[in-house]
């Protein structure tokens, strides 16, 4: 089964060599990171996961760079396992697709089946679902970031509609559980507060950032609550925090925090990005 490719042409560039020239100027952009070098430049070591947005590259791209320079950097994965929320309604309340490839641009990327049946297997709630993953974007995008680097990787998409603290516990458990002793990396794709003004948008995301750098999911769902934070990705981001919680990680890298006010549109109605790397 082939997925084709849903938002080129929308998100980012439907033609190859504008795609990847669209992508490089992500990381020239003023606020990308420059591009990626042979040696880590900054952060060197071991990273199992990361945070990620997921707008168009033209709003979020240049701060998705600074997640993937550290990616690339340093050691590449095998399989990457890419959680991101359900913007369509369409499918389960988590739907893993477990067989075929995905199509961009850039060519295909085939799914490790493997891994995908051991993650549904372990996670009784998710169901091996297809239709949740026909128009979304949110893991699509990040497929076209990593091949321009990496030529040789699978990935399991999962696609998470019900976003509640006890959905994000049990599936990073069960990734905790699986992916131990593999050569796996793990990207939570989400945007943050959406469509309000410039300097609201900062303060609300802020909010959110003070709960990733302290790796608690819990406080992380309690805040979005409370403080009416419009993240459409809360359960990827705590799963990522849960699982890093059960991996022991020591350091939590704030990459880079910016919105689409600083890239392309007015700061009348803005959504926040981020991007985070979790290393041992």
């Amino acid at each position: 089964m082939i997925r084709r490719a849903a938002v080129a042409g929308y998100f980012y560039e439907s033609d190859p060599i504008k795609l990847k020239k669209q992508i490089e100027k992500c990381f020239e952009h003023p606020i990308g990171p420059g591009k990626p070098t042979r040696i880590a430049e900054k952060y060197n070591g071991k990273f199992p996961a990361f945070i990620v947005p997921h707008a168009g590259y033209i709003y979020s791209g240049p701060v998705a760079a600074h997640a993937y320079k550290v990616l690339v950097e340093n050691e590449k994965p095998d399989t990457i396992v890419i959680l991101g929320p359900n913007h369509t309604g369409m499918g389960s309340l988590v739907s893993i697709m477990t067989e075929g490839e995905w199509e961009t641009p850039l060519g295909r990327v085939r799914i490790n089946k493997d891994l995908a049946l051991k993650i549904l297997k372990e996670y009784k709630i998710a169901t091996s679902d297809y239709l949740a993953h026909l128009n979304e974007h949110s893991i699509e995008v990040q497929l076209p970031f990593i091949q321009y680097f990496l030529k040789d990787f699978e990935f399991v998409p999962i696609c998470i509609l019900l976003q509640t603290l006890d959905v994000a516990l049990g599936l990073a458990n069960a990734l905790y559980k699986v992916l131990k002793g593999t050569n796996t990396v793990v990207l939570a794709s989400t945007d943050l507060n959406h469509y309000e003004d410039y300097y609201t948008t900062y303060k609300k995301d802020n909010y959110v950032i003070e709960a990733i750098k302290q790796l608690d999911a819990e406080y992380l769902i309690k805040v979005i609550e409370e403080k009416n934070v419009s993240m459409c990705g809360p359960c990827p981001t705590a799963t990522v925090l849960a699982y890093c919680k059960k991996l022991g990680i020591s350091k939590i890298h704030v990459l880079k925090h910016a919105n689409s006010g600083d890239t392309e549109s007015s700061k009348d109605s803005v959504v926040g990005y981020l991007s985070v790397a979790f290393e041992f």
